[in-house]
């Protein structure tokens, strides 16, 4: 694929999450919640997480931010729910080494799903953290969180 048939690619697929975004609501229920701000832009976002059995139920946010921080956290969304505890740890870990420019196994990419499409965040600083609040809130709230 040529590279700016991927750069349109990933335009899209950030766009589409951006634009309409997956459990983007309150979850009242919720087992946990985590607010976190990126005070560098701006971005506010809360995660919710409803645990049942170890396994995460239900995972949805609030919040506004740029359309990065909006776009990872409706794909984080996605990524965790279904998923133990530990998996769900273990994703928002492998999550934080994609976008610092690591490699991370087969395993984590396929946790991460669209998520993976962020890892080119890497070669953009600034915006790592409108890449990962979402994740590092979820993460917060999956380790006990409010």
């Amino acid at each position: 694929m040529s590279l700016n048939k991927l750069n349109q690619l990933y335009m899209a697929v950030v766009m589409d999450h951006a634009s309409h975004p997956h459990h983007k609501l309150a979850l009242p229920d919720a087992t946990t919640s985590v607010e976190l701000h990126n005070v560098s832009c701006g971005d506010d976002i809360r995660a919710f997480i409803l645990m049942k059995d170890d396994k995460v139920q239900q995972v949805s946010f609030t919040g506004n931010g740029c359309t990065i921080s909006q776009a990872s956290a409706s794909m984080m969304t996605d990524a965790l729910a279904g998923l133990t505890k530990t998996e769900a740890v273990a994703g928002c870990e492998a999550f934080f080494q994609l976008v610092m420019g690591k490699q991370i196994s087969t395993k984590a990419k396929a946790w991460l799903g669209d998520a993976e499409i962020l890892g080119s965040v890497a070669e953009f600083p600034a915006r790592i953290k409108c890449a990962t609040l979402a994740w590092h809130a979820a993460q917060e709230a999956l380790e006990g969180g409010n």
